[in-house]
């Protein structure tokens, strides 16, 4: 079985192997760069894993991208000697800053986004013998926070048309046991907020948006990481707000947000005048940002909104052309899907609308032309990573073998077993540059269609 490619290494490593594959990654630009980085189209018809010249020459822009606004933001904080979360401004400031763009109440900023979700989870004191239901389609920290936790993960299939979790099938997995729903704003796009929403009140059930990718992005036309208990955003290094590691928790919950700064922060409340050794709760951890990346962040920001923007316009562009591809099917919106960040795009290769040519080779090829795409998940109900479970001497003494033999079974997912064999990705530095790399992308498409005969043979 090949090794899945998760977004933060297609854009981190060097190269990234996965069904065979080599992926030749730019280097890291600063601001003014990026402006000027884009692709061109060198003409000829015949495919480049065929020998003909490939589409795309250049490189699209890189990631991540910065100026002297982030130099000067971690400076200031280096020559202050305050580095650490309470001891400056800069987290708070983040803080404030990402709770006004959002509309949230409360913003607690944490080391990364899988503390987010752990921190969450914390406050909500679920532990052994709780169930959380989450996606399969996601990344493995979703289901590791749960099982941190000592918690049984439940899986809900997917919705292959839009990537995200099935809505509908959410209420048919819900027992007397579950204490919360993760549903992942998965690329971007956002999930069924209405369904899940509705389903979770009937059953007195918390909902935690995993919006890990999903920065800036709306459900009918509020933001995304609202609506639930909390929402949980990460910063690391492939996202589209970027300080390397980081996370946050967004809340409208005053006193929910108060028992998240204790648990993030060694069980102790927020200081008030001296550094506070008063605890409250039964646990905590140290899930703190520091002081350098709360600056980061606010540099950061600065060119959010308009990045945002471009990716959008992009990505419209994209969908527009890749529709009139057979075979080729862009990932779809839900109806209250008001604004997509584009953390990925993604669409579904149907291999018999391309003379049965299979999806590693089509990435191939697609790499060939000069684009840089990545198969996505594989299912993570199925990885032996997960399966192990029921093999840990933990949950062999939590839960009861019954139980443990029936938690496989409940974890079938075919409509996801079916994406993960089709999905195609692009991450998304490659939709800032102009509207013409949208073009080349397309085009490159349609050149392996034309030839996939004999690209398959090759």
């Amino acid at each position: 079985m090949r090794q899945s490619i998760s977004r933060r290494h297609f854009l981190e490593a060097a190269s990234v192997i996965g069904a065979g594959l080599s992926i030749e990654l730019p280097r890291l630009t600063s601001a003014a760069d990026s402006a000027s980085g884009s692709v061109s189209i060198t003409g000829g018809d015949k495919p480049a894993v065929l020998g003909g010249q490939p589409v795309v020459t250049g490189s699209f822009p890189a990631w991540p991208v910065f100026d002297e606004t982030e130099e000067k933001g971690l400076l200031e904080v280096l020559r202050s000697g305050h580095w650490y979360r309470g001891s400056g401004n800069a987290v708070a400031g983040f803080e404030a800053a990402y709770a006004k763009l959002t509309g949230a109440k409360h913003c607690l900023a944490t080391s990364c986004g899988t503390n987010a979700l752990y921190t969450v989870l914390g406050a909500l004191e679920i532990g052994p013998g709780d169930e959380v239901i989450l996606p399969p389609y996601t990344f493995v920290a979703t289901y590791n926070v749960i099982v941190l936790n000592y918690a049984l993960p439940i899986f809900v299939d997917s919705d292959p048309e839009t990537f995200q979790i099935d809505a509908n099938k959410i209420g048919g997995a819900i027992t007397s046991r579950t204490r919360a729903i993760i549903p992942v704003h998965l690329g971007g796009s956002a999930a069924n907020l209405d369904k899940i929403l509705e389903v979770a009140a009937g059953h007195q059930v918390a909902v935690i948006e995993d919006a890990c990718q999903a920065h800036l992005a709306e459900w009918r036309g509020r933001k995304v990481g609202t609506w639930g208990k909390a929402g949980c955003f990460s910063f690391q290094a492939s996202k589209n707000l970027n300080s390397g590691e980081g996370g946050a928790v967004l809340t409208n919950d005053s006193d929910f947000a108060d028992i998240c700064y204790n648990f993030h922060n060694q069980g102790r409340g927020r200081q008030t005048a001296s550094y506070n050794f008063s605890y409250s709760g039964t646990r905590g951890s140290n899930l703190r940002l520091s002081e350098f990346q709360g600056n980061l962040l606010l540099a950061q920001m600065t060119r959010l909104e308009e990045q945002s923007k471009r990716r959008t316009e992009n990505a419209v562009h994209l969908t527009k052309m890749l529709k009139e591809v057979p075979g080729i099917i862009p990932a779809k919106m839900h109806d209250g899907c008001t604004r997509n960040a584009y953390h990925l795009y993604m669409f579904r290769y149907l291999p018999e609308q391309f003379a049965k040519l299979d999806r590693a080779k089509f990435l191939k090829a697609l790499q060939k032309e000069g684009v840089p795409c990545s198969p996505g998940y594989s299912p993570l109900n199925k990885d032996n990573y997960v399966r192990a479970l029921v093999n840990s001497r933990h949950y062999k003494r939590i839960y009861s073998a019954k139980e443990l033999a029936q938690w496989e079974e409940r974890n079938q997912c075919p409509k996801n077993d079916q994406l993960c064999q089709e999905a195609v990705w692009f991450t998304q530095n490659m939709l800032l540059g102009p509207r013409s790399d949208m073009e080349r992308i397309a085009e490159a498409v349609r050149r392996i269609q034309t030839h996939a005969g004999e690209v398959a043979r090759a």
